[in-house]
């Protein structure tokens, strides 16, 4: 029998660090480990709308996703914004196991970094539903760990020894 495998949800602002901090947890991991990473996953489940009812649908099936592979024995990292703190509860009641973790990076610092020119989009109203711009991000009140950046060498750390466990 397959031990249980584990989601991890990285969740923190648009720009803040999630999928490189997806990325720098995989490489560090001994066990087999899959991202799923939303912005990725949003071409795959052709949701690449973000009004609230597609959201709500997007989060839904990636938190079903990511326990249907975690119950395979693997570890699912998912660097996921899931804004609204009710997402990441689904994703945790479905889950095997489910470690929260919030990359906590101030959103001055997102929008500076942002390659892809959403938070300009978000201020000329191009995206009023856009995540700490014009819909609200609720930041976990309980995360499991909380990394200040993508590149947080102590939240990775904690990360692995959470779910790099021997089976």
């Amino acid at each position: 029998m397959t031990d249980p495998g584990i989601v991890v949800w990285i969740t923190g602002l648009p720009a803040s660090g999630k999928s490189t901090l997806a990325e720098r947890v995989r490489a560090r991991l001994h066990r087999p480990a899959v991202v799923l990473d939303s912005d990725v996953m949003r071409t795959v489940l052709e949701s690449e709308s973000y009004a609230e009812v597609d959201r709500d649908r997007f989060y839904r099936v990636l938190a079903k996703l990511a326990a249907t592979v975690a119950a395979q024995g693997l570890i699912v990292l998912v660097p996921a914004t899931a804004q609204q703190a009710s997402y990441r509860e689904r994703a945790r009641e479905l889950a095997p196991k489910f470690v929260e973790v919030w990359v906590r990076t101030p959103a001055a610092e997102c929008a500076r970094r942002d390659t892809k020119g959403l938070y300009a989009r978000a201020r000329a109203g191009e995206i009023p539903t856009f995540p700490g711009s014009g819909a609200q991000y609720e930041a976990p009140t309980h995360p499991e760990v909380i990394a200040d950046s993508g590149f947080d060498d102590a939240a990775v750390a904690t990360i692995v020894a959470l779910v790099d466990q021997p089976r």
